[in-house]
This record gives C-alpha cells, sequence and structure tokens, in this order.
C-alpha cells in the first residue's frame, strides 16, 4: 500500500493546517497534478472522483496547535493524523517536501512530489478542497476578512481587515502580522 501525503495552509494567518492522505485507486485517476496548478473547477471535479475510487482522510492541526508547537510540526502532526485514519499500515508513504514526520512507516519525501507523483497530486487536492471549504465556512462566520477569496493568507484586504476588526479565534497569534496586533 503506497500512501502519497501532502498539505494545505501551513502560510496563512488564519485556519488549520490540513493534510490528506491517499492510496490511489486501480488504473489512477486522469488529470492529477499540483492542486496550485489546477482551476478551481478541475479540482472539485478531480476531488469528487479520487474519494468516490480511492482510500483517503484527512488529518488537521488547529491554530491552538500551530500557535503552540509551530507551523513545521503541527504540519507533520497533521500528516501523521491523516496516515493514521486510513486505518492501514502503508508499505510505504510519499511526501510532497523535504521532511518527513518521526514514523514507525517505511517513508521518502519528494520536493515537487505533487507534480510528481499522482498519490501525491491526489493528496494535494483533497488537502487543498478540504481547507477551502473550512475557510468558506469561517467566512461565514467572521465577515470581512475576505476568506472566502484569500483562504486566509495576509493578502492587503485581510491585512487591513486584521487591523480594523482584530484577530478571532481562527488567527494564528504566533505569526507575526497577527503577534504584531497585540503590540499596537
Amino acid at each position: 500500500m503506497i500512501v502519497g501525503v501532502d498539505e494545505a495552509g501551513r502560510g496563512p494567518l488564519a485556519g488549520p493546517v490540513v493534510a490528506a492522505a491517499v492510496v490511489l485507486c486501480d488504473g489512477g485517476i486522469e488529470g492529477l497534478d499540483d492542486s496550485k496548478k489546477l482551476t478551481a473547477k478541475r479540482r472539485a471535479v478531480l476531488e469528487i472522483e479520487i474519494k468516490s475510487r480511492c482510500h483517503w482522510a484527512v488529518g488537521l492541526a488547529d491554530v491552538a496547535e500551530i500557535d503552540s508547537i509551530n507551523i513545521l510540526q503541527a504540519t507533520m502532526l497533521a500528516m501523521t493524523r491523516a496516515v493514521e485514519a486510513l486505518g492501514a499500515e502503508p508499505s510505504l508513504v510519499m511526501v510532497d517536501g523535504n521532511r518527513l514526520p518521526k514514523w514507525r512507516y517505511n517513508a521518502q519525501a519528494f520536493i515537487g512530489g505533487d507534480a510528481i507523483h499522482p498519490c501525491i497530486s491526489a493528496a494535494s487536492i483533497i488537502a487543498k478542497e478540504h481547507r477551502d471549504r473550512l475557510m468558506r465556512g469561517y467566512d461565514l462566520a467572521y465577515p470581512g476578512y475576505g476568506w472566502a477569496s484569500n483562504k486566509g493568507y495576509g493578502s492587503a484586504a485581510h491585512l487591513k481587515a486584521l487591523r480594523a476588526l482584530g484577530a478571532t479565534p481562527h488567527h494564528r497569534r504566533s505569526f507575526a502580522p497577527v503577534a504584531q496586533l497585540a503590540l499596537l
């Protein structure tokens, strides 16, 4: 069982970091690529196909965990949760990036792996779509920050709203632009 793992949401100022783990179905899925290279419409179509044909799971690390253990360790935690949520022992875990969690699993990191290995591409799509949905929901609860469009990244509009409205429970207080507000 070969598992592809990728994350979404390391850089934003708000929201969780989300990781996905995917075991591709027999025959694979046509059109997989790095989620950032696909249109939102294409990602949505591929997400449905991946979820209906492949074995997959998602793991998250919330804002409190990010602020407590730092974004890198929170990312490793989310990846671990995603792999463990599959409920089966992988023979190999292929991870996008240059670092691996401290696992008992046989694992290998691939820089740019989401554009090279289809199982990582699938994980990239699942993670991004899952996180984007969460941010759209948070946008409804906390209007004004533009999360439906900026997904929590530090866009000019988000930073302006952060200064005007203050931080929400979904903001990462350990990230400089949010932390600096506390000093004002």
